[in-house]
């Protein structure tokens, strides 16, 4: 004892520096290792170029900015997120290419996108009039002016000329791309030929599932050997697999009897209350419509109700309890057919010298043709059409309420003024504003805490590997549901609004169980089961699929092993099958393969010649398939001979796609095939 707190007393200051030491190193460990520079994370590597949090958001925001887009819901989001992204790809990757291809805006280039000689959509989006859809080159000059005086205007307009400027680089890129693309004389030549020249001949083949698998023995080494030489075909993209669970939270029985007590409290209060308007306000679920409607536009029971000036409800309707009154009516025509002229606010002086004309006789097509600023319906004199009076909102509604035809009414509303002419009154009937009180059915907190609570009880069974997660699954009475993310997946599909989810998922080890989160109206927990970034799949999960492809191609060697003789019956005979003749075809309904390499095999074709008939019938006729590298390149010099032995696996990529190729469904398989090809046929179709 005394040993020890004689270390305490002369060793404690020690201790406890390098104890500080050792969690100060630690920290930094983690530090480097998460990517974090102070407190700025790193988010991306664009081009080995590190993207840290700050430069991200600092364009997000911006772009948030120019657009005025709102994150209204998780799609807005993504599409925010997509759109620094790419701006950050353009500083990083586009403007350093094209710097290096010598490609440049010039300043009368730019110029001239500011004057919109040259639209720009950067441009366009910042100063298009609202009213008309077109580019306000007045509104750049009092920019401009207020720009002068105004830092934070200044830097928005340098920031414009800059997308402004990588746009036109961009469009000029494509236009190189697009002008380097043209089909040459000899693709032209070549294509004639193609089309005008048919041949003749016979052929003759073997099924591969004629051959038993049991004769075929693939192994191993034979699939790994395949999986090293197509590597290319089983590239990926970079994922996560997770396991998770949905504790949903659903209304029990207690709930819903609570919630139709309530209603009906609420439901005699609403039905008895003489100011209806403030009682509605008060009630968070509570609406009263900007619109009057007539019985035709409610349900049957709601309008009986309302015409007879009692509530409707409370009923329980599309999992919701609704109530309604009418809150006021009017006696106004079905329909109404207007035109107008559209004018700014700030010009009222001049409404009201129109309004005076137009009563006094002048003719109001041609006014608004002259004077509306809202050109998609001043061409056509103003004309809006007939529009149900259900339509009209605020200001309209008081407007138009009374007006009868020929009536000229002025209204004001947002940032116009529109004089309106009625030209068309159908007989009024009655409309009326209703106020409405809705109750979803949904969970109470209680019934949510308890789904909480058995989400909590679940985390602490389910730490510590995925058999402990699916044994708690079991326990809890919840499946566990699998979801893969490939990378720069935002949501997990199927899971809706789960993007925290997702975030998680890209950040946690393999093992880790996720927090509970809260996804809709359900609560989600998590385990990450699997981390691939392999650039290729590897081959145990390709395996059956390479087993597929090693063993045909072993039934090939199989089939031309027993080919024999120097006919074409011969070989036919050898591979018992008879010879069949194919009349008339056009090369783009035969193979093309290029030498020195086999085809892949698998895809199954038939053909048609120009008159529809089909390939496979008819004496003679060519049921299914040809293929020979030998024969596909003599076919294109038209120099075939007789009774030559032409033997190749099918099925080329390079396949001609044609109205005449269809699928066919009477060889269900591919085939080894030799053909015999007759002297071709000219046919002048051009």
């Amino acid at each position: 004892m005394a040993s020890l707190n004689t270390l305490r007393t002369k060793f404690g200051i020690v201790l406890s520096i390098i104890i500080a030491l050792a969690l100060l190193a630690f920290i930094l460990s983690l530090k480097t290792e998460m990517g974090f520079s102070g407190n700025d994370p790193r988010v991306g590597v664009i081009d080995g170029e590190k993207i840290h949090y700050s430069e991200y958001y600092d364009q997000y925001e911006q772009i948030k900015a120019q657009s005025g887009a709102q994150e209204s819901d998780e799609q807005q989001s993504a599409m925010l997120a997509n759109a620094a992204w790419q701006a950050l790809i353009g500083k990083y990757v586009l403007e350093p290419g094209f710097d290096k291809m010598g490609l440049r805006v010039t300043e009368p280039e730019r110029l001239s996108m500011v004057s919109g000689q040259h639209p720009s959509q950067a441009f366009y989006n910042a100063f298009a009039d609202p009213r008309t859809g077109e580019y306000n080159v007045a509104a750049v000059g009092q920019f401009l002016a207020q720009a002068e005086t105004n830092a934070q205007a200044q830097q928005a307009w340098a920031q414009l000329n800059e997308q402004a400027r990588l746009e036109r680089e961009i469009a000029k890129y494509l236009g190189l791309i697009k002008g380097g693309v043209y089909v040459n004389a000899l693709e032209v030549a070549n294509g004639v030929n193609a089309a005008n020249n048919t041949y003749s001949g016979k052929w003759a083949g073997k099924k591969y599932s004629a051959v038993p698998d049991s004769l075929i023995q693939v192994k191993s080494g034979d699939i790994k050997a395949y999986y090293n030489s197509h590597k290319d075909m089983f590239k990926q993209t970079p994922s996560r697999t997770l396991s998770y669970v949905v504790f949903e939270v659903t209304p029990t029985d207690d709930d819903m009897l609570a919630l139709e007590k309530s209603v009906a409290e609420v439901g005699a209060q609403f039905a008895a209350t003489e100011e209806l308007k403030s009682f509605v306000r008060a009630n968070r679920n509570g609406k009263i419509a900007d619109t009057y409607v007539s019985a035709a536009q409610l349900s049957e029971d709601e309008a009986k109700a309302l015409l007879a000036g009692e509530t409707y409800g409370p009923v329980l309707k599309n999992n919701e309890w609704t109530m309604s009154r009418a809150l006021d009516s009017k006696m106004v025509p079905d329909s109404v057919g207007v035109r107008h002229i559209v004018l700014p606010y700030a010009q009222e002086a001049l409404a009201d010298s129109l309004l005076t004309v137009i009563k006094g006789g002048a003719d109001f097509a041609q006014l608004a043709s002259q004077y509306s600023v809202y050109e998609a319906t001043a061409a056509n004199g103003g004309e809006v059409g007939v529009v149900p009076f259900s339509a009209f909102t605020g200001e309209f509604v008081a407007a138009l309420a009374n007006a009868k035809r020929g009536d000229v009414v002025k209204v004001a509303s947002g940032d116009a003024i529109q004089l309106m002419q009625v030209y068309r009154a159908n007989k009024p009937s009655k409309h009326m504003q209703v106020a409405t009180i809705t109750y979803p059915v949904e969970a109470s907190a209680a019934t949510r805490r308890n789904a909480h609570n058995l989400a909590g009880t679940f985390s602490v069974n389910a730490k510590g590997s995925v058999e402990a997660f699916n044994n708690a699954a079991s326990e809890a009475a919840v499946t566990p549901r699998v979801a893969s993310l490939a990378q720069g997946e935002r949501t997990i599909r199927g899971l809706e609004d789960s993007r925290e989810v997702a975030r998680w998922a890209y950040g946690a080890k393999t093992g880790d169980l996720s927090e509970i989160f809260t996804v809709g109206n359900d609560y989600v927990v998590a385990t990450l089961t699997e981390i691939d970034d392999n650039e290729y799949t590897p081959v145990d999960k390709v395996a059956a699929q390479v087993r597929a492809q090693v063993l045909r191609d072993k039934k090939y060697d199989y089939i031309v092993k027993d080919l024999a003789g120097s006919t074409l019956a011969e070989q036919a005979a050898s591979l018992g099958f008879r010879g069949r003749r194919f009349r008339r075809r056009d090369f783009r309904c035969l193979l093309r393969e290029r030498p020195g390499r086999r085809a892949p095999s698998g895809r199954r074709h038939r053909f048609d010649d120009r008159e529809r008939r089909p390939f496979g019938s008819g004496e003679g006729a060519c049921r299914g398939f040809m293929s020979s590298r030998w024969m596909t390149s003599r076919l294109r010099t038209s120099r075939l001979p007789r009774a030559r032995r032409c033997v190749r696996r099918p099925w080329p990529r390079a396949w001609h796609s044609n109205s005449r190729c269809r699928p066919s469904s009477r060889w269900p398989t591919s085939r080894i095939c030799a053909a015999n090809i007759s002297k071709p046929r000219i046919k002048n179709t051009i």
